[in-house]
């Protein structure tokens, strides 16, 4: 099993969709729905479960492509910097792509054709039914990522690892909020255990989910 960075301890995934994010668009989608990608449960696989499309698979699939080209999908996320990615194949063995990357932007609104794209993660080999954690050096505030997938196939999640932004211009000088907010920045640094359930938790928006939704050890 591979072991996990220490980004992924560190650091929030600013793709949660807790914290806003929220897969927009993705060039093709026919045999496992894009949503799923940042679905915050871990992956599961189900032998005897089919759908209309064949094999129902938990994560983003896209058809075998028959003219040149890649496909793709577009994330918005929780504004912030970005430390650290795992592009995750759990449970596609024979339908992953051999290859991805990542590029991202910053802006207001979701991108359109003319969009400016950084490359994140250049293009990194990928192997079947397995994490792959990928360091980011970048430090610059991002809005959305863009998976990129050669030529096609099966991803089971992302995770987009950082630090979420704050825009304070946009705050009244008199608004009373949360400083220890996720949304905002806060950072759970260090705790004596976790067994149980995650330190950030605590700093989560909203109410908690279930008792396993806080830090417990």
């Amino acid at each position: 099993m591979t072991a996990r960075p220490d980004f992924t301890h560190r650091f929030i995934d600013l793709a949660q969709p807790r914290l806003g994010a929220e897969v927009i668009e993705a060039t093709d989608d026919f045999f496992a729905p894009m949503e799923r990608l940042i679905s915050p449960e871990s992956p599961v696989f189900i032998p005897d479960k089919f759908d209309e499309h064949g094999k129902w698979m938990d994560g983003w699939e896209s058809r075998r492509k028959r003219v040149a080209g890649h496909d793709h999908c577009i994330i918005r996320l929780c504004a912030g910097t970005i430390h650290g990615v795992d592009i995750n194949t759990s449970h596609f063995t024979g339908n992953y792509p051999p290859q991805a990357s990542i590029d991202v932007c910053r802006s207001d609104r979701d991108p359109g054709a003319d969009t400016q794209w950084l490359s994140l993660i250049p293009k990194t080999s990928l192997k079947g039914d397995s994490h792959h954690f990928l360091p980011v050096q970048d430090r610059g505030i991002w809005t959305h990522a863009r998976l990129n997938i050669f030529p096609d196939g099966g991803v089971a999640r992302l995770r987009v690892y950082g630090v979420a932004h704050c825009d304070w211009s946009v705050r009244g000088s008199d608004e009373w909020v949360d400083l220890a907010a996720m949304v905002r920045g806060g950072r759970a640094l260090d705790c004596n255990d976790m067994h149980f359930g995650h330190m950030s938790n605590l700093i989560a928006p909203g109410h908690g989910l279930n008792m396993g939704d806080g830090w417990e050890t």
